[in-house]
C-alpha cells in the first residue's frame, strides 16, 4: 500500500467534482440538440463530441489556451489575483471536458427516444417549460442519464493527458491516480504502479456494478410482474 493515498483522494475529489459539472452541462446540452431540428444541428454536435475523439495532448493544449495566462478566461480570472493552471481545479476542468461528450450523448440519445406525445400532452395542459423538463422528461430518461453519469465519473476517474498538460503533477494537490500510475512506472517502482492500477480498477467496475444494481431494483419497482415471471421460468 502506498504510504501517501492523497492521489486516491484527489481522484475521487476531481472525478466527483467533474461528473457534478458535465451531467448539469450534458444534461442541457443534450435536452437542446435532442429538441433541435435546425441545419446546424450535426455541426453542433460535431464540436460537443469533439473532446472524446481529440488526443489528450492536443485537447489539454485546447484547454491551456483558454485558461493559460494569456488565454481570455485565464485573463479573466487573473483579474482577481488567481491563476487556474496548477491548481486543484484546473484537474478538474480537465476531466470535466473529457467526461462531457459521455454524459452529453447518453443524455441526447435517452430524450431522442422519449414519446413525444407525452410531452406535447403536458405543454397542452399548460405546464411551463421546465417542468415539462423535470417532471417529465427527466423521470422518463433517467435511465440513460444515470448511465451516462456513470460513464462519465469513469473517464474523469481516469484522465491523465489533459490533466497532465493543465495540472501539472504536484504531489498532494494535483497527482491524481493515472498520473500516479505513470511516474512510478517511469521510475521504476512498478509495485506501486500496480496496486494504483487495481484500485482505480476497483472504483471504476464498483461504480458500474453500482448502477447495473440500482437499474435493476428500478425494473423490478416498476415491472414486479416480469421479474416474477423470470422467477418461475427459471
Amino acid at each position: 500500500m502506498p504510504a501517501d493515498l492523497s492521489p486516491l483522494f484527489i481522484s475521487i475529489k476531481t472525478a466527483l467534482a467533474a461528473t457534478l459539472i458535465s451531467f448539469a452541462a450534458g444534461l442541457y446540452a443534450g435536452w437542446m440538440i435532442a429538441g433541435y431540428r435546425g441545419k446546424a444541428k450535426g455541426i453542433v454536435d460535431g464540436i460537443l463530441t469533439l473532446p472524446l475523439v481529440l488526443p489528450p495532448t492536443v485537447l489539454g493544449f485546447f484547454i491551456l489556451l483558454l485558461v493559460g495566462k494569456r488565454g481570455p478566461v485565464g485573463y479573466l480570472i487573473g483579474l482577481t489575483g488567481h491563476s487556474l493552471v496548477f491548481t486543484w481545479e484546473a484537474t478538474v476542468v480537465a476531466a470535466a471536458v473529457v467526461s462531457f461528450p459521455l454524459m452529453y450523448k447518453a443524455a441526447r440519445a435517452a430524450f431522442e427516444q422519449l414519446d413525444p406525445e407525452l410531452i406535447y400532452a403536458a405543454r397542452s395542459l399548460g405546464l411551463p417549460e421546465w417542468k415539462v423538463f423535470f417532471r417529465i422528461c427527466v423521470p422518463l430518461a433517467w435511465p440513460g442519464i444515470a448511465a451516462g453519469t456513470v460513464l462519465a465519473f469513469a473517464r474523469a476517474l481516469g484522465e491523465f493527458g489533459a490533466t497532465l498538460m493543465v495540472a501539472g503533477n504536484i504531489p498532494g494537490k494535483t497527482q491524481t491516480i493515472p498520473l500516479a500510475i505513470f511516474f512510478a512506472s517511469e521510475s521504476g517502482n512498478m509495485d506501486q504502479a500496480a496496486v494504483w492500477v487495481i484500485m482505480v480498477f476497483v472504483l471504476s467496475i464498483t461504480a458500474i456494478a453500482l448502477l447495473n444494481y440500482w437499474t435493476s431494483y428500478q425494473f423490478q419497482q416498476k415491472h414486479p410482474g416480469v421479474m416474477g415471471e423470470n422467477k418461475v421460468w427459471q
